[in-house]
């Protein structure tokens, strides 16, 4: 029996709607294709063991599972979920009749519960894209995802719920986030503001000026005389983010995996303090997974480096 779910793979800031294809015949082989990383390929331990603390009798079957298109390297625990709603359905455990209109993320642990995972809104704006009805996430990453409109969020706690969903025996309510409430409401809470800096006039005007005219400031002086202090309350005084440049720079921490749990969105610019010992790789970005670096953390923000000569 050949069952799809529908998924999807971040590559930098954009996602790729990924295909698993999975087919039960008889046997007791386990097959899995697709450029799939370790991580990935491990993941079926974790979906026989979810299954089976869920109530469900995993199947003992010859499992051949492709993940399309099949050039695209598949990283990470996000494909968790589908892969089990996958082997689930195929092993007529799932109704198939959601399962074209939903794509889904989320990784399992061994007792079925579903946890959060990094790229989430670059995934709910692909699936928007390719006109799913809906998304279903893990509940810690549900206000991210519900940032896009026109798409059906639902938040899981675990696979149960998920199963319930699909077969009809629960019905589960989708999240709306206003967006521009949510942004503009948290737009002016700062935790450190340029308000509560007493004295230091000559570096506060300074300040004022590089912040006023996007300059680029350099602070001198002996440790303690303040320079992390005034630099950490510099995006207090900066121009307010735009609307687009929110979405942009919570796409950047959403992909980093950073984005702090039940956040919708990045409201104020981003405030980034590495250390003078970081590595080039660390500070620009790249690897092969194309990991945002500390320069693209800051971007719309403040990107604060305390050097030591």
């Amino acid at each position: 029996m050949l069952v799809k779910t529908y998924c999807a793979a971040v590559t930098a800031l954009e996602a790729t709607t990924i295909t698993i294809e999975v087919n039960l015949t008889r046997g007791t082989m386990f097959h899995l294709s697709g450029l799939a990383d370790t991580a990935v390929k491990e993941s079926y331990d974790r979906i026989r063991a979810a299954i089976e603390n869920n109530g469900f009798k995993a199947p003992t079957a010859d499992l051949t599972i492709n993940m399309s298109p099949a050039d695209i390297r598949k990283e990470g625990s996000s494909y968790d979920l589908p892969l089990a709603i996958g082997i689930l359905a195929a092993y007529s455990k799932v109704s198939e009749t959601l399962l074209s209109q939903y794509m889904m993320v989320g990784e399992l642990g061994l007792d079925g519960k579903i946890k959060p995972v990094s790229g989430v809104l670059s995934i709910a704006i692909r699936a928007r894209k390719e006109k799913f009805k809906g998304l279903i996430v893990p509940k810690e990453n549900v206000r991210e995802a519900a940032v896009v409109n026109q798409l059906d969020v639902l938040g899981m706690d675990n696979l149960a719920d998920v199963i319930g969903f699909l077969n009809g025996c629960n019905t589960c309510e989708p999240t709306v986030v206003d967006t521009r409430k949510e942004f503009y409401d948290h737009q002016y809470a700062f935790d450190l503001d340029f308000a509560d800096v007493r004295g230091q006039e000559s570096v506060k005007r300074a300040l004022e000026v590089a912040a006023a005219g996007g300059h680029n400031v350099i602070l001198i002086g002996p440790p303690g005389s303040g320079k992390s202090m005034m630099a950490k309350r510099l995006p207090s005084i900066l121009p307010p983010l735009s609307l687009a440049e929110s979405l942009e720079t919570t796409q950047i921490h959403s992909v980093a995996g950073i984005l702090p749990s039940g956040t919708s969105l990045i409201s104020q610019r981003p405030f980034r303090s590495p250390h003078h010992t970081i590595s080039q790789v660390a500070m620009t970005g790249g690897t092969q997974k194309a990991q945002p670096g500390e320069v693209s953390l800051a971007h719309n923000g403040v990107l604060f480096w305390n050097g030591i000569y």
